[in-house]
């Protein structure tokens, strides 16, 4: 499984023009599911993602949660990050998770997060989505279950 975590300003996501998910301050998360993927290894992701302290404090230090500083979330299923580009130049998504096994840690992933997180918000699965945002810093993390 990976995150690709941007802590953002503000973030949304539109399908066909209209608006779906959008948040202020917060990560704005693209999550790949791989088929040997896990909720158990969702989990993880999770615990990781939500303790992240990668907002500044009072010293301009990155310390804080996303719990201290009442951040928001979107999360994003992004089946591309399992592109796989060692042939050619056509990638290869044979890694990806199937979609019903995806789109099912997906929605896992979603209800975990929104009892630990005040606000939420989600693209659509398997659509075909436009995302916004304004990555504060910037400040990109990734995290992969195969590298924690």
């Amino acid at each position: 499984m990976r995150f690709v975590i941007q802590r953002v300003t503000e973030s949304s996501v539109s399908v066909d023009g209209t608006v779906i998910g959008q948040i202020g301050k917060g990560f704005m998360v693209l999550i790949g599911v791989a088929e040997s993927d896990t909720e158990e290894i969702a989990d993880k992701l999770i615990r990781k993602l939500i303790g992240l302290r990668i907002f500044e404090d009072e010293n301009g230090k990155t310390n804080l949660s996303l719990a201290d500083v009442d951040g928001e979330l979107l999360l994003i299923s992004q089946f591309t990050l399992y592109a796989n580009c060692k042939k050619g130049n056509r990638p290869s998504f044979i890694d990806a998770g199937n979609p019903d096994k995806a789109n099912a840690l997906y929605e896992y992933i979603i209800s975990k997060c929104k009892e630990q997180v005040g606000i939420v918000q989600t693209g659509s699965f398997g659509a075909d989505m436009k995302i916004s945002l304004i990555n504060d810093g910037p400040f990109t993390i990734i995290l992969d279950s195969e590298k924690l």
